[in-house]
């Protein structure tokens, strides 16, 4: 499983960002998927998850700012983020698994199969 990040950039303070994820292969339907970022200096941090089946789950300061969705047709997950803040400034990572699972995963090592990043950088 190959991923591809994209849709980083810089905006300001209050605005909108969407990044979307690629992905290869054939069964792509089946994979749990979800982002992570990581900040300089500081450990991953869970973002979003999207399990097969659509059951979402989102890390605790990104729920009702941030809403992860998939389109299967396209191999593609999404991450909308609105309200952005200078907090949320990171590198964010996409992330797959390809068994599958009844619930979003909010683990990173529950994940086997990582993208390149994209960066997102969020000034006041």
């Amino acid at each position: 499983v190959q991923l591809q990040a994209s849709g980083g950039g810089l905006v300001q303070a209050g605005g909108s960002l969407r990044l979307s994820c690629a992905a290869s292969g054939p069964t792509f339907s089946r994979y749990a998927m979800g982002w992570f970022r990581q900040a300089p200096g500081k450990q991953r941090e869970f973002v979003a998850a999207i399990t097969s089946g659509g059951s979402r789950n989102y890390g605790a300061s990104m729920k009702g700012r941030f809403t992860i969705s998939r389109d299967n047709a396209k191999n593609t997950v999404y991450l909308q983020m609105n309200s952005l803040q200078p907090e949320d400034t990171a590198v964010y990572y996409c992330a797959a698994d390809n068994r599958y699972s009844s619930r979003p995963l909010s683990d990173p090592n529950e994940y086997d199969y990582w993208g390149q990043g994209t960066q997102v950088t969020v000034s006041s």
